[in-house]
């Protein structure tokens, strides 16, 4: 009996590839891939394991580095990504310090955003200790970036909209300055997601995403990827990870792949949501003021994310006086969850100053604009009123009028 061809979802649009990106119908015929909890794998005989592990013939060998469920992950979120090749690692920090361990050396200059998650800024702080020089700049100061280059400058990396302060950085001119010198430019894409943004598309030649975030979406579980050019990643980071073994597992894999499914359905209602909620606490000129969204025209770089973003996304911050009065507010906060995760189904709260950020220094956390009455929210997929009825009733306990 003739079986049906395998519909191939390449070319196809953004949700199709979401769906059929990776499926692959094994000999039970399982619809939904099956996890492969195994540590190793069985070779038929001696000759075809060394020619697996001489790399002659594709196969798995050891779930350190290779793993059927990791790999369907990887080559769906590269479709979305529209990256050549994607390595799926334990977690987004993870993924991030394979760049840099793997890209630098010795001698070697790294420009940074200082507005970038706090542990990617305690990474760089680590990489002095090898000898590699690291220069934190503004993010969204060009000249500040061209400034910085050297002569030894290998890598330019940037989180654009930046944690937690959603600060922008225009993603084709740091390409062009990256290049101009020689370098690299990496992307955390992690608050966009590639339904958001692709830096790719704009010049980028690898980009971060700590799929934990919105590419699982429930809180679930650990993962991180590193996306760009076939080569690159293979030839130069491939063998960094497989060898030290920050390794995605099977099941979160699978748990991440199956996320992936309802991400688009998910961040346009979350855009909606936050953009709904924006709104309305802007009619409050007062609070007005206090709001931080690239989707306001108050905000510094709202003409830049309206070009390289296709919405504004799910993030926004507040600006109280003080950590007193941010306390306060979460602290009155009834619907929203406090913890220090993001892009969640459940709408969350924190305060980066004490928990994100708080092991920068004080003056970091003043250069990355992570101020003490900042709040960040991550909106999630409730009834849009009942988000904004708690985040009004918590400004009120806290006499911000």
């Amino acid at each position: 009996m003739s079986r049906k061809k395998r519909f191939n979802p390449e070319g196809k649009g953004f949700s199709t590839q979401a769906l059929h990106t990776g499926v692959t119908i094994g000999g039970e015929r399982d619809n939904s891939i099956p996890i492969h909890l195994t540590s190793s794998y069985a070779f038929d005989d001696a000759e075809y394991a060394r020619a697996v592990f001489a790399e002659e013939v594709e196969g798995n060998i050891y779930s350190r580095f290779t793993n059927p469920s990791v790999t369907a992950f990887e080559k769906r979120l590269a479709a979305l990504e529209g990256a050549e090749h994607a390595l799926a690692t334990s977690s987004g920090m993870a993924a991030i310090s394979a760049v840099f361990l793997s890209l630098l050396s010795a001698g070697d200059h790294l420009v940074i955003s200082r507005s970038v998650f706090g542990s990617t800024l305690n990474v760089a702080d680590i990489l002095k200790r090898y000898g590699i020089e690291v220069t934190p700049v503004e993010l969204s100061n060009l000249n500040a970036w061209k400034e910085a280059i050297r002569p030894n400058t290998k890598l330019l990396f940037a989180e654009t909209p930046a944690n937690p302060t959603l600060e922008l950085g225009d993603l084709s001119a740091l390409a062009e300055i990256a290049h101009d010198a020689g370098a690299r430019l990496c992307v955390d894409n992690v608050f966009c997601t590639p339904v958001l943004q692709q830096p790719l598309a704009l010049g980028a030649d690898l980009v971060i995403q700590s799929a934990t975030k919105y590419i699982d979406g429930q809180g679930r579980v650990l993962g991180g990827a590193i996306l760009g050019n076939k080569a690159l990643l293979t030839g130069t980071i491939f063998p960094f990870l497989r060898n030290t073994g920050p390794t995605l597992s099977a099941f979160n894999a699978w748990v991440l792949f199956k996320g992936m499914e309802t991400l688009p359905l998910r961040i346009e209602k979350q855009c909606d949501t936050t953009a709904f909620i924006v709104e309305a606490l802007a009619r409050n000129e007062t609070i007005r003021d206090r709001l931080r969204y690239p989707g306001l025209d108050t905000h510094p770089q709202h003409q830049l994310a309206s070009q390289q973003m296709n919405r504004f996304g799910a993030l926004f911050c507040l600006i109280l006086d003080g950590k007193e009065q941010a306390h306060r507010f979460i602290d009155s906060l009834e619907l929203a969850i406090v913890t220090a995760n993001l892009g969640d189904v459940r709408t969350l709260v924190t305060h980066p100053a004490t928990t994100t950020h708080s092991r920068l220094t004080q003056q970091q956390r003043h250069d990355a604009g992570v101020t003490d009455g900042l709040v960040r929210f991550s909106i999630g997929l409730e009834d849009q009123e009942d988000i904004l009825e708690d985040v009004e009733q918590a400004l009120k306990a806290a006499g911000v009028t």
